[in-house]
């Protein structure tokens, strides 16, 4: 079990030195990836105003320095989709969604010991922004004992 103390300190931590990353130069992209308050918010939400379990929020908070590191290292792509789907955007202070071409970016390293796979999202016609950090495998119960399950699915979610 998590304490707030501990969850809240890892949060903070995790949130500064995000914060502090603006860009960082993929390689196999050719291109600056960005880290927006969307990939940062995407850390703790699964999908808009749907918040992830906080053992999860935790994982991927103490992942989430690792991700710049990924990118900045990625020479070959382990993962592709190519999706039609709507996209939430600003405009004119009014909140939208637009039928957008969305590109989902897969890397996955192995980094101090532990396999993540981070995802990057480009928009048609935006920047590439960093969107996700994942572990390879995440706990679940079943049949009373703890397991390590692989993610798999869908890019916008996991």
């Amino acid at each position: 079990m998590i304490s707030d103390e501990q969850f809240q300190k890892i949060k903070e931590k995790a949130e500064a030195d995000y914060r502090a990353k603006a860009e960082v130069r993929c390689p196999f992209l050719n291109d600056v990836v960005h880290f927006t308050s969307a990939g940062l918010e995407h850390v703790s939400l699964k999908a808009w105003n749907t918040p992830r379990s906080r053992e999860e929020q935790y994982t991927r908070f103490r992942l989430l320095p690792l991700a710049a590191k990924v990118i900045e290292k990625s020479h070959t792509l382990q993962e592709y989709q190519e999706v039609k789907r709507f996209e939430r955007f600003q405009s004119n202070s009014k909140w939208q969604k637009e039928m957008k071409l969305v590109r989902y970016y897969g890397f996955v390293a192995i980094l101090n010991n532990v396999l993540i796979k981070v995802i990057v999202k480009e928009i048609e016609g935006r920047n590439k922004n960093f969107h996700s950090i994942i572990p390879r495998w995440r706990q679940e119960m079943v049949n009373g004992q703890n397991t390590k399950k692989l993610y798999r699915g869908d890019p916008e979610q996991d």
